[in-house]
């Protein structure tokens, strides 16, 4: 997956200033032009996130205000110092950023939904996520979604439905690991009456089912071997035949499947077809564990907090500071799942207004290895607690500062110093 690149756009006259400006701002997709008009086209078409930047001949206190009255997020002036402007345009670039995660989190709907409709996130790791999805989703083309158990590989599966042009056919789900093997092939294929002691009725299966819409397959790595042939073979022609039946049914359908085990190594293993791999997976997608998902812990935790409490115990208004910080240092083997399942028993079994680390029943996530180094001690604990507080302020800056007892300047030098993309 390629790293996502924010846009810049430059409005210059003079050529060899654009090439030189160009060339300094390499970690940017770059986009020049060299009158207004150029400009106002190129915005339409690249459609970059806008924060104007002036850089002036005229050096007047008045001229620079004029310019952020109109709405410039900052004024230089010329001739300007490029590693100076650097130190305007990377803060703003940061900021866009985090206002575009702003307008996802507004977005939210009544269960706090971020993107496509399903996944509550603020981390740049899901961010990427959507944006891959949100991609692949008006292609008519299977996909296969990746990640450990608990990653929220369903919910992704029917935003991706949601967005697209099948959202208004049926979304058919069907984990293929919980259901015994002598009785998927009906499940999938469905069967005719009588095809098998008990079959009293000609029942469609969950491919019919699916016509026009999404099939989502889960744990498909689970499905045994001679079914593999079979849903191979109704992949290639796109029709079924039912246990028991004899008559080929066209289904339109789309294929979205899931899985956490390693189907790289079952193929190796002779466990799971090659060939049906590369059908199911025209595009992969990777989710990553909660782990790995910066901030999303906290965020989470805090929606899970406000939907349990309403419907279990109002009395609980949030997350004491001890509770925040265990979640914040709790590895979530379990993912998304193990979170909301503690937070769930510790809303009913909190005593007081806020959930603590005890109702959670985390352990001491605070333990970590001893490092001798000073200089990578402190780095280390700078970056945790930048992180930390980015995330419990939901990405406010300013706030994140406060939390952290420096100013906001401060607080963006070390974020470019240390690389953070919080």
């Amino acid at each position: 997956m390629t790293e996502h690149r924010q846009k810049l756009l430059i409005v210059e006259d003079d050529l060899d200033r654009q090439k030189q400006r160009k060339w300094s701002y390499q970690g940017f997709d770059v986009f020049c032009a060299s009158n207004r008009e150029e400009a106002l086209a190129l915005l339409r078409e690249v459609e970059p996130d806008t924060k104007i930047i002036v850089v002036s001949g005229d050096g007047t206190h008045e001229s620079a205000l004029r310019a952020i009255s109109a709405g410039a997020w900052d004024v230089d002036h010329k001739p300007e110092d490029i590693d100076a402007l650097h130190l305007i345009v990377r803060p703003a670039s940061h900021v866009r950023a985090l206002e575009v995660q702003k307008a996802l989190l507004q977005q939210a709907d009544s269960d706090g939904a971020l993107f496509l409709g399903t996944i509550r996130t603020a981390s740049p790791e899901m961010v990427k996520v959507a944006h891959t999805i949100e991609r692949v989703a008006p292609a008519d083309i299977s996909v296969l979604l990746l990640g450990a158990s608990g990653t929220g590989k369903e919910l992704l599966a029917r935003g991706l439905h949601n967005a697209s042009g099948r959202r208004d056919k049926p979304f058919v789900a069907i984990n293929c690991g919980a259901i015994p093997e002598n009785l998927l092939e009906s499940e999938l294929f469905g069967h005719e009456k009588g095809a098998f002691t008990g079959a009293i009725k000609t029942t469609e299966g969950k491919i019919e089912l699916a016509h026009g819409g999404t099939l989502f397959l889960d744990e498909v790595g689970d499905i045994p071997l001679a079914l593999q042939v079979k849903l191979l073979r109704f992949l290639q022609e796109r029709n079924i035949e039912r246990i028991g039946g004899r008559k080929a049914i066209p289904v339109d359908v789309r294929i979205v499947c899931a899985t956490h085990r390693n189907l790289s190594k079952m193929i190796s293993d002779q466990t799971f077809r090659d060939d049906l791999y590369y059908r199911l997976a025209e595009v992969t997608v990777n989710i990553p564990p909660l782990a790995a998902r910066t901030g999303d812990a906290i965020l989470l935790a805090k929606h899970f907090v406000s939907k349990f409490a309403r419907e279990m115990n109002p009395t609980v208004k949030g997350l004491s500071t001890g509770a925040l910080a265990a979640i914040d240092a709790w590895n979530w083997p379990g993912n998304v799942r193990e979170l909301e399942n503690r937070v769930k028993r510790a809303v009913i079994m909190a005593e007081g207004a806020f959930v603590t680390a005890d109702d959670l029943d985390l352990g001491d996530g605070d333990a970590e290895d001893l490092q001798l180094n000073l200089k990578a001690t402190r780095e280390a604990a700078d970056r945790k607690a930048i992180i930390r507080a980015v995330a419990r302020t939901e990405g406010n800056i300013s706030s994140a500062a406060k939390l952290l007892g420096i100013s906001r300047p401060t607080l963006y030098d070390l974020i470019k110093q240390y690389d953070l993309h919080v």
